[in-house]
Parts: C-alpha cells; sequence; structure tokens
C-alpha cells in the first residue's frame, strides 16, 4: 500500500438518494479504480467521485482499495459513542412529556441516536430544545423535504432576534445532527455558513476577592464548594460529581473523572479547603457524593450557582461572579504566580492549548512591566 495515496469517504445525497463519495487528489491509479467501481459517477457539487450507498458497495470499495491506497473512513463512520461516561443519559424526561397542541415534539429517532451516541445531558438538553425550535419553525412541512434554503431561512430569522454567535452555531449543531447523524446523510447540509467565533475574554476577579467571597459564605458546606470551585479550578459539573474518594490527602489532589471531553485527571487540593472538609465530614456526614442534597443524592447545579452569586452579592463584589468565574481565576491567578502555562492546562483540563492561552490576555503580570506613556 502507498501511504502518499489516499481516498476519503463521505456521505451525501443526490436527489434524494443516499450515496457513498470518494474524494482523492488527481491520481491515475485511483481514477482507474474508481472506474472499476458500480455505476461510478462524479459531482461538479462536491467535487468527489460517487455510487449509490449500499453494504454491497461498500464491500466493493474496501476490497478495490484494500492494500492499495489508505481508506480514511473518519468522516463515514461516524456512529460511535461521544461519551463512555458512567453518567445516564437522561433522554426518558423528553420522551415521557405530555403532547402539547399545535406543538411539534422531537422525533424518537433524533432521542434514540443521542442516546446511544451518550451524549452528555446537557447536550441533550441543548439539541432537543434547538431542534424543536426549528422543526416548529416548519411545522406544516415533512423534515426530509426542508433543504438549504429553508435552514439558512430560518437562522435568517434567529440572526434577526440578534441572538449570540454561540446561540446560533447551537442552533446549527442540533439541526446538522439530525441529517448528517441520526438519518446518515453526513455533508448534506455542509455548505451552511457559520457564524465567525467570537474572542469574548474570561471574567476575572481578584484574589482579595476570591476571599472576601468565601468568607460570606453561609455555612461550611457552602463555604467548601466555594473553596474547592476556586481552589481546583473546578466545573461545576465536575464539582457535583466528586466523589468522597476522589479526594487524596496524601498527595494534596483531587481527582476528575470523566470530565469535559471524557477525559479523566487530577487537579490541586488546596491545605485550606482541605482543613475546612474534615471537618464539614464530619458534620455533615455526605455518604456518596462529596456534596449530596435530600436522600444522599447529588447535589443541583443550580444550588451550586446560587451559593456563589448570593455569597458575591453579600461580599459586594461588581462583577457577575458564577463557578466558571472562580475558575477563570484560579487558572489567571496560577499564570501571575509563574506557573507554567502547559501545567495549567493539565489541571483544567483543556485538550488544547490554545484554550488555554486565552489567559495571557487577563494575567496582570504581562503588563506590569509596560511603563505608560502618561507616567
Amino acid at each position: 500500500m502507498n501511504p502518499l495515496k489516499s481516498i476519503t469517504l463521505y456521505h451525501f445525497m443526490i436527489h434524494n438518494q443516499k450515496m457513498i463519495g470518494i474524494k482523492f487528489s488527481p491520481d491515475k491509479l485511483i481514477q482507474g479504480l474508481i472506474k472499476s467501481l458500480p455505476g461510478p459517477k462524479w459531482s461538479e457539487e462536491y467535487n468527489m467521485a460517487y455510487i449509490p450507498n449500499t453494504k454491497g458497495n461498500l464491500g466493493i470499495i474496501f476490497n478495490t482499495f484494500k492494500g492499495v491506497v489508505w481508506i480514511n473512513y473518519n468522516r463515514f463512520l461516524a456512529n460511535k459513542p461521544v461519551n463512555t461516561a458512567n453518567e445516564s443519559v437522561d433522554v426518558e424526561w423528553f420522551r415521557k412529556r405530555k403532547p402539547i397542541p399545535e406543538y411539534r415534539l422531537c422525533p424518537e429517532e433524533y432521542l434514540l441516536k443521542l442516546e446511544l451516541k451518550k451524549y452528555a445531558n446537557n447536550t441533550v438538553r441543548t439539541y432537543v430544545h434547538f431542534f424543536e425550535l426549528f422543526i416548529n419553525h416548519y411545522k406544516e412541512k415533512n423534515l426530509n423535504a426542508i433543504n438549504e434554503s429553508d435552514i439558512r431561512a430560518f437562522l435568517q430569522k434567529l440572526i434577526h432576534r440578534n441572538v449570540s454567535n454561540s446561540y446560533l452555531n447551537q442552533a446549527i449543531n442540533a439541526i446538522k445532527f439530525y441529517y448528517e447523524v441520526v438519518l446518515g446523510m453526513p455533508n448534506r447540509f455542509y455548505e451552511i455558513e457559520r457564524p465567525r467565533r467570537e474572542f469574548k475574554l474570561p471574567t476575572v476577579i481578584s484574589k482579595e476577592e476570591v476571599l472576601t467571597i468565601i468568607e460570606n459564605a453561609n455555612n461550611l458546606k457552602h463555604k467548601c464548594i466555594i473553596e474547592l470551585l476556586y481552589s481546583s479550578g473546578l466545573r461545576r459539573s465536575e464539582l457535583l460529581n466528586l466523589k468522597i474518594t476522589d479526594v487524596d490527602s496524601k498527595r494534596m489532589l483531587i481527582r476528575v473523572e470523566s470530565a469535559k471531553g471524557n477525559k479523566d485527571r487530577y487537579t490541586l487540593l488546596s491545605q485550606t479547603a482541605l482543613e475546612d472538609l474534615r471537618i464539614y465530614f464530619k458534620e455533615w456526614k455526605p455518604q456518596n457524593y462529596l456534596f449530596e442534597g435530600r436522600k444522599a443524592g447529588k447535589y443541583s447545579a443550580e444550588s451550586v450557582l446560587q451559593i456563589v452569586k448570593g455569597a458575591a452579592e453579600r461580599a459586594r463584589i461588581s462583577q457577575n461572579v458564577t463557578p466558571h468565574v472562580l475558575r477563570h481565576s484560579f487558572a489567571t491567578h496560577l499564570l501571575e504566580s509563574g506557573v507554567d502555562l502547559r501545567q495549567i492546562q493539565v489541571l483544567l483540563g483543556h485538550g488544547s492549548s490554545k484554550t488555554t492561552e486565552i489567559y495571557t490576555h487577563v494575567a496582570t503580570n504581562s503588563f506590569k512591566g509596560i511603563k505608560n506613556p502618561l507616567d
């Protein structure tokens, strides 16, 4: 097999029929092999060859190119689960909803695919919300009859509402999920334009403000929650999923399991937070999760948000402080104290260093050495 020669397989639709697209760089050998396939045709629109999408034809492609050129299936075989964490996917709630007059509910095949791919619960809720928004915009129209012009018209309506770029991208993702993943037609709407990504700096508060917020917690449990969000740089969902056994006091680390991207990692455990956690543990006696609600169940995300916001208001912090602001502040303060960016990336669980680099734009130590021209 020549490693320099390769083809990439795609799903797409031609005249409402599923096709296997074959993309390749100009090459006489590959062109000759494609001509030997059953009924190959060329699409000027997609700039690739294609044949009918059948199980038999997929096997023919494999046998024709096997050992001769590299076959890239990454864009074709896109149905593997994206989340193998133990967290149960909450789809049943959507199934059990009572029908609403003149309101189109998310189709069962959409819910089933979200369940099989084990999408995170937040993603499930987001996708269902936006897809129902979309299908109720075209409630009289068969979903398979909707074309790119219809989708653009729907997105244009959202734009006229002055929604954010993030909101618009979520709507596009939910729509594309149905046609590309549920119906198995990747790239049917791949020419839909996405808005340019916004560059927004994270909100950061000072160490003194963080300490004031901690001092204004209502009780010891709330104090421990705020301390861990900041001192360990945890996402709110990661804090809620912490088990008692995840606190490693000997190594002064916290184990974060199945975090964003289904990744495990270790992050820092503060000595101050540990001392408060020990007192909290004796008083509150959690059974399974480190922070529990009623009947030893997982603490609610809304409760954590209100704990942080309430303490920040009592501390008279002018900014809108959320759990994620504490995480941003943790990363920024580490950077300002001289911690290497790569180490911060590991502690935060970022998959890319580019995500972590945003903190260089808000860290004050990068500006302190600059003499202001007015002075």
